[in-house]
């Protein structure tokens, strides 16, 4: 056998076994891109439904609040008209009562 085809030979099973690994390479390659964009869709697909539950839960506490808010502006509207009537009230039974102690 001639050295030259030796060398061929050689040449030829190292660049088949190359190959196949440098196959099996970028096989694994895809293989690791196509689970990690998954993973990344997957992630995003949980957090946002997580978003929209946490925006939904923050509209019904918003709108229990402003409810809140509008109760308590009413209850504060009632007792302010009721301590006017009590200070004039207050006011009128002191007039009533200084009379009364400056009658001769």
């Amino acid at each position: 056998m001639q050295p030259e085809s030796i060398y061929a030979v050689i040449i030829t099973l190292m660049t088949v076994l190359s190959s196949a690994a440098a196959w099996r390479y970028y096989e694994k390659r895809a293989q690791d891109k196509k689970e990690e964009e998954t993973y990344i869709k997957d992630d995003c697909a949980k957090r946002i439904d997580r978003l929209e539950e946490l925006l939904e839960r923050s509209s019904q506490e918003k709108d229990e609040l402003r409810e809140k808010i509008l109760e308590l502006t009413k209850d504060v509207a009632e007792l302010t008209i009721k301590v006017k009537y009590l200070e004039m009230e207050n006011k009128r039974l002191l007039e009533f009562n200084n009379q009364i102690l400056n009658k001769p």
